[in-house]
C-alpha cells in the first residue's frame, strides 16, 4: 500500500498516511484516459452555431419569374439557397455533442489519473490549509511553502475561505471530493489533497 508524507501549510512533515490500493496503484492505460477526457471534452461543448434555413428567411413566396420563355433558368421564390440571403442547405443548427461511456470506465480513469500523478511525484496530502480571512497573499504563501505551481486543490467540504482566495489566480482551481474528475486532474501538474479527502474518494470508487 503506497504511504505519502502528510505536510503543514510550511510544507513541513507532520505524518504519514496510507494510500488506498485500488486507487492509486492501477496500471495506467493512456487509451482509457483519452476516451474519457474525450467524453468530458465533448459534454462542455456548447453547440449552439445556428444558420437560418429557408423557412427562416423573411421574404416573399411568390415565383420570381415565369417558369419559361425568359431564356433564364428557372427560380423560385426569393428565399431559394441559390440567391444571395437566401437560406442555408444542410448548415448547424443547435445540438448537444455529449456522449457517455460506461460508469465504470469513468471510474477506472479516475483512478489511473490519480495514480499517474502519485507516480510523477505531482500528489501533495495537505493536513489543513489554515486560512484564517479570504487572503490571496496568504493562498499564495502557502502554495509557495509547498512549492506548488499550476495546481488542482480538492477540499472534503465547502471552504469558503480558501474558494474565495483562489479564485483570482488563473493557474490555481478548488474542487470538492465529490466533482472530482479525469480531465482536472491531468490539465493541472500538481494535485493537492486534503487529508480528509482520502477517505472520501476511497468510499466514492471503491464501491
Amino acid at each position: 500500500m503506497p504511504v505519502v508524507n502528510v505536510v503543514d501549510q510550511n510544507g513541513e512533515k507532520v505524518s504519514q498516511v496510507e494510500l488506498p490500493e485500488e486507487l492509486f496503484n492501477v496500471k495506467v492505460k493512456p487509451a482509457v484516459l483519452h476516451e474519457v477526457v474525450t467524453m468530458q471534452l465533448a459534454s462542455r461543448r456548447s453547440g449552439t452555431a445556428s444558420v437560418k434555413n429557408r423557412s427562416d428567411i423573411r421574404g416573399s413566396r411568390r415565383k420570381l419569374f415565369r417558369q419559361k420563355g425568359t431564356g433564364r433558368a428557372r427560380r423560385g421564390d426569393i428565399k431559394s439557397p441559390l440567391l444571395r440571403g437566401g437560406g442555408v442547405v444542410f448548415g448547424p443548427k443547435p445540438r448537444s455533442f455529449a456522449y457517455k461511456v460506461p460508469k465504470r470506465v469513468r471510474k477506472l480513469a479516475l483512478k489511473m489519473a490519480l495514480t499517474s500523478k502519485l507516480k510523477e511525484n505531482k500528489l501533495v496530502v495537505l493536513k489543513d490549509f489554515g486560512l484564517k480571512e479570504v487572503k490571496t497573499k496568504g493562498f499564495l504563501q502557502v502554495l509557495s511553502a509547498l512549492n506548488l505551481g499550476s495546481t488542482l486543490i480538492v477540499e472534503d467540504r465547502k471552504d469558503e475561505t480558501l474558494e474565495l482566495s483562489s479564485r483570482n489566480i488563473p493557474y490555481v482551481k478548488v474542487l470538492r471530493a465529490e466533482g472530482l474528475n479525469t480531465y482536472d486532474i491531468l490539465k493541472y501538474e500538481s494535485l493537492l489533497l486534503l487529508e480528509p479527502v482520502i477517505q472520501t474518494l476511497e468510499g466514492r470508487l471503491s464501491a
